[in-house]
């Protein structure tokens, strides 16, 4: 097969908006660096508190789940969130721009309660899945605080987004999955709010949270998913790799991903939200429908990669990323498949899947560096990032899935973990290395960014 031919107006650019909306993008992209640095921070105690012959130690599995609850929320909850918010900002228009401020301030003040709350007495952590909780005001009021800035930014960018333009051009077709992202998102909203509404006052405990997120959590894995496809469409032509596929074809299939979401109100009706049919229903919802655009765009991406002349320096960093971020989500379908219980490899598929999305982001924010005003991201470190990290999390990925077919239980640390046997300690072993390797390819992207972003000295 040939190389897929493309014109200007067929490549899957997007042009970035400068002034205001670009300083907008600028204060998104701080608070979600910001939400890597603390999260990173307690990363290294949670990948060792569950490696062995390093978990004996020290006592951190009480530690251990007040670390994760934070880590999550601020690596997962907060990075992706807050980076949405970069991506909705540069196609805004300049429209309202101090409505898009709010947002932002909203959820920069819940983001710095949140990190701030375990050191200011907030502990008593219930893992479940999602958005985990600290059971203290301090956290249930930073989480209200984000909350209501995402929301904020959802209702301002849905009425302030750029108009999509020709549905032949590629720029359209990424506005428009840019477009169906929001929507989601505030399917999203609804959905959390109909869950509380819902769940009677005889519920408590964790369960309770378990069904709070339970809908909104699996609406805006959808969320997700499209952004990230959007950063491999654009990542791909910015790697001058154009994949063979036309933007209105891409435009359909970006519909048929974010279609499913469509059934979420449908299910509200149909089941009570402490209904075993409203747990189930999502789960297949996510199962059957949440890679429904990611399998044809994924394939199209890699065949232009494949057809494509080798990545310049200038581009090596986001060509790598974008290979990687394929690779997992593969990785984490695939291992999807094999979950039989409340094991590792539960982890281990939806590591895959937001390590995915994670690394799709890395490659956009080093093009969106320069477009923002900053230094472009260049040398050798930026190539191999992307593959540091990418293999790291690959290791750390495949350590839980061997794991998981052994038996060893997720959310445990230390001695809980029942490591008896030698196959689930080189599991584990496997899942520490990979950690630990990843920490480094993480470091190493902050490291970039903020370096590219730090004022020039006079002279350079």
């Amino acid at each position: 097969m040939k190389p897929h031919s493309s014109t200007a107006d067929q490549d899957f650019l997007l042009q970035i908006s400068s002034g205001e909306t670009a300083r907008l993008a600028i204060g998104w992209l701080l608070l979600a660096l910001g939400a890597l640095v603390v999260g990173g921070l307690l990363t290294i105690l949670i990948v060792l508190s569950r490696t062995p012959g390093v978990q004996e130690i020290i006592p951190w599995v009480d530690f251990f789940h007040t670390a994760l609850v934070v880590h999550v929320d601020l690596t997962v909850l907060v990075w992706f969130l807050a980076f949405a918010g970069v991506l909705w900002s540069v196609n805004r228009s300049a429209q309202c721009i101090r409505c898009g401020w709010i947002g932002l301030w909203l959820s920069v003040a819940g983001t710095a309660v949140m990190a701030l709350s375990p050191f200011l007495g907030a502990a008593a952590p219930f893992m479940n899945n999602y958005v985990p909780v600290l059971r203290h005001p301090l956290f249930f009021a930073a989480l209200g605080l984000f909350g209501l800035g995402f929301a904020a930014m959802v209702v301002d960018d849905l009425l302030h987004s750029r108009p999509m333009g020709e549905a032949g051009a590629g720029e359209g077709a990424l506005r428009f999955g840019l477009f169906t992202a929001l929507v989601i998102s505030l399917i999203s909203v609804m959905a959390l709010v109909a869950s509380y509404a819902g769940i009677p006052a005889t519920v408590t405990g964790e369960h309770y949270y378990e069904l709070l997120f339970w809908g909104a959590g699996h609406t805006v894995q959808f969320t997700h998913t499209q952004l990230m496809l959007v950063a491999w469409l654009w990542l791909a032509a910015v790697s001058n790799a154009p994949p063979p596929l036309s933007p209105r074809v891409a435009l359909v299939i970006l519909g048929i991903g974010a279609a499913p979401v469509l059934l979420v109100p449908v299910l509200y009706l149909l089941y009570e939200v402490t209904s075993g049919y409203h747990v189930l229903t999502f789960t297949w919802l996510m199962q059957y429908g949440g890679g429904l655009a990611a399998l044809p765009i994924g394939l199209a991406v890699l065949l232009g990669l494949f057809h494509s002349a080798a990545a310049t320096g200038e581009t090596s960093g986001e060509r790598n990323a974008l290979l990687f971020s394929i690779i997992l989500f593969a990785a984490g379908g695939i291992i999807g498949f094999l979950i039989r219980g409340t094991n590792v490899t539960v982890p281990a598929h939806y590591h895959g899947s937001i390590v995915a999305v994670t690394l799709a982001y890395m490659g956009v924010t080093y093009h969106l560096l320069p477009r923002l005003g900053f230094r472009k991201p260049q040398g050798r470190m930026v190539k191999w990032q992307p593959i540091i990290y990418g293999n790291g999390q690959l290791l750390h990925v495949l350590g839980l899935a061997w794991s998981g077919g052994y038996g060893v239980q997720r959310k445990t640390a230390g001695s809980a973990q029942g490591l008896e046997g030698m196959q689930e300690i080189l599991g584990m072993g496997l899942m520490g290395l990979g950690g630990l390797i990843a920490i480094i390819g993480g470091v190493l992207f902050l490291v970039i960014c903020f370096k590219a972003m730090w004022p020039a000295r006079s002279g350079d």
